[in-house]
């Protein structure tokens, strides 16, 4: 009974050690920093991943507004072409409902001066918008149209 005792004092005793604990410790510490700095890294990269991914699709959504806004004043120049007195407040290339993936087009005569038409081009792709404005002259002689000026608009 006696050594009973003995063995149930030591057990409470507040001196107990567990034998290597501060190695353990510093084991645990240094996991903990190993795995702050990879979640950190971890972050890192998914940012700037994402950061890429966003910006490539967005330049590519802003070309091709681009090109759509181009198509429209290419259609307007091929409709003057045909009809001399063409002149619209608004419409779709192509000739659907104006949504996504369609360039609405304004042609204007006589627009900065006499035998000059002004058509303006606008499209969105996605959320990105593009606006593209031509000056073509109209020679009342002969009928040739050219391009004065061609501009992509904010």
């Amino acid at each position: 009974m006696e050594e009973r005792k003995n063995i149930d004092n030591k057990l409470l005793d507040s001196r107990f050690r567990i034998p290597n604990s501060r190695l353990g410790q510093v084991a645990m510490s240094l996991v903990f920093l190993i795995g702050g700095i990879m979640i950190i890294v971890g972050a890192t990269l998914t940012f700037i991943v994402v950061s890429f991914l966003n910006s490539t699709y967005g330049f590519r959504d802003a070309n091709q507004a681009l090109s759509l806004a181009s198509s429209g004043v290419q259609d307007a120049v091929l409709q003057l072409t045909r009809n001399k007195d063409f002149s619209d407040a608004g419409y779709c290339v192509p000739d659907t409902s104006c949504g996504t993936g369609t360039a609405t087009v304004a042609v204007t005569q006589n627009s900065p001066s006499s035998s000059q038409i002004t058509i303006i081009s606008s499209a969105s792709f996605n959320i990105r918008q593009r606006r593209v404005r031509a000056i073509v002259s109209l020679a009342t002689s002969t009928g040739e149209i050219s391009v004065i000026s061609w501009e992509i608009l904010k």
